[in-house]
């Protein structure tokens, strides 16, 4: 048997050498040399297609067929002289408010209606995807996911030759290594990476007849947005891609390179207000059919229910999970949906908490605006912490049990314990006409008047949704620097 073993293994071993040996023959598109990679293009493209189809499903597309149609025409110009023009090229708004653009294999690229919000004009835009097309001519995601896979291989070949080391639920495969659909946009690039895609993006747009500043614009513009944006949740281009503002200097070489080298500067486009008229009216913040945040308050349209949040925590809207924190302290409280169990809600509520290491202390029966609730105490000790607070209702609301709690150690918690109380049953159902009332934040146009400030500007038209700060950085100011008048910038108009 262990000949039989060893003789198994040492045909996977051949197996993978050979393949070794076929990905090394591979040259990279952009620069000619020859490398390592565990994929060929027809394999980079089903990995592409395949993760395409499950960003789609659970991410969303933005329901805009005309600005899907603006951003796919610009991204097949800049693809169209790249070093990979024949990849079937696939250019997607995702229907999310985080700031991110990324690639995945094959040639797929999404940006979020989150960036489009920051960009100012039509260079920018190209400017980024660009950026993601270079990430996909010379082959970073395939690397990347090739390094991953690599490291996968390895620990199999260690569980075949030392079979006590196969985990209890078996290897994964090297299909798993670096996860599918969703996996891909963690792939991390290094430095160098980025800094040849923003030369690529760069020379992409210039050769199709945009101003290649606008790569360095939207870097500045990132770099600006690097200490606000939110790094929990979905991946933002701040998780994927090294800090954007040290990368500035590098590509501003490239840009001044490529426009000596160009003989009519004035032809090269920038489009500030076709752009500005493409984005005016999209989506900015939530989109009511996942919940939106009004303030202290959390609105499901779609869902029919309402709750609020303690006063000055910051509210965040996850795709699974609400959360909001007392900001400073390690003081929470969650919103989720509930694994419904057919049992009555004591039961659920026991199942759901069951594994989290939580010991229940106290639990009623209780009724939270007419919707049938069961509300329990929880503890635990924490190495390091200390004793910990549960506090949880889990409340029937429609045909879903939801899970509503506040956790905090046990003096944070005896400080915010009435409002987490008044949290708890805040929570309510809405009609179908208040649901049919709350409308999503969109971009607007606003002409800068004599005496706007951003300030001015933050309080007079958005009800200061958006701070004084941010609306500066989305326009692409320093947030020292005030409009000027005439300016037409973007502001973020209320919903209902």
């Amino acid at each position: 048997m262990a000949h039989l073993l060893q003789s198994r293994a040492g045909r996977l071993l051949a197996a993978v050498l050979l393949a070794a040996v076929a990905a090394a023959c591979a040259r990279n598109p952009v620069t000619g040399s020859r490398e390592l990679v565990f994929m060929s293009e027809s394999q980079e493209a089903d990995l592409g297609r395949s993760a395409d189809a499950q960003i789609r499903s659970e991410m969303g597309v933005y329901e805009d067929a005309a600005l899907q149609e603006y951003v796919a025409r610009i991204g097949n110009e800049l693809a169209a002289v790249s070093h990979r023009p024949d990849l079937p090229w696939q250019f997607t708004v995702i229907d999310s408010p985080v700031v991110n653009a990324f690639a995945v294999p094959g040639g797929y690229i999404y940006l979020t209606r989150g960036l489009l919000a920051y960009l100012n004009d039509e260079a920018e835009l190209a400017g980024v995807l660009g950026h993601e097309i270079g990430h996909v001519t010379a082959r970073h995601s395939v690397q990347a996911y090739s390094r991953a896979a690599g490291a996968q291989m390895g620990l199999l070949l260690g569980q075949i030759f030392v079979p006590a080391m196969r985990p209890r639920y078996g290897a994964p495969g090297v299909g798993d290594a670096a996860g599918q659909g969703l996996g891909l946009l963690f792939l991390k690039f290094g430095r160098d990476d980025e800094r040849q895609a923003d030369r690529l993006g760069a020379e992409y747009a210039i050769a199709s007849g945009w101003d290649p500043h606008g790569v360095g614009d939207m870097l500045t513009t990132l770099g600006r947005i690097a200490d606000t944006t939110d790094r929990r949740g979905t991946p933002n281009w701040l998780a994927t891609h090294p800090e954007p503002a040290d990368r500035v200097g590098g590509v501003a070489g490239t840009v001044e390179t490529l426009l000596a080298e160009t003989s009519d500067l004035s032809a090269l486009r920038v489009d500030r207000a076709g752009y500005l008229a493409r984005v005016e009216g999209i989506v900015h913040g939530d989109n009511p059919e996942q919940g939106v945040v009004r303030g202290r308050e959390f609105l499901h349209p779609a869902l029919r229910f309402a709750l609020e949040f303690p006063v000055g925590w910051e509210v965040h809207n996850g795709a699974e999970v609400v959360v909001a924190r007392e900001p400073g302290q390690d003081r929470y409280m969650l919103l989720q949906i509930a694994e419904e169990t057919g049992y009555d809600l004591q039961r659920t509520a026991e199942r759901g908490m069951a594994g989290t290491g939580f010991v229940e202390v106290q639990g009623t029966p209780s009724e939270i605006n007419g919707l049938d609730a069961y509300i329990g105490t929880y503890t635990q000790d924490v190495r390091g912490v200390g004793p910990m607070i549960a506090r949880v209702a889990f409340i029937r609301s429609g045909s879903s049990v939801y899970l509503l709690g506040a956790f905090a150690d046990a003096e944070g918690y005896r400080l915010v314990e009435r409002e987490v109380h008044d949290s708890l049953h805040s929570f309510r159902q809405i009609s179908r006409d208040e649901a049919e009332r709350i409308r999503p934040n969109r971009l607007a146009l606003y002409n800068v008047q004599d005496g706007d400030t951003w300030q001015r500007i933050a309080q007079r038209v958005g009800d200061e949704i958006v701070s004084a700060a941010t609306l500066a950085i989305m326009n692409g100011y320093p947030v020292n620097e005030q409009p000027l008048p005439g300016d037409v910038i973007k502001v973020v108009q209320p919903g209902s």
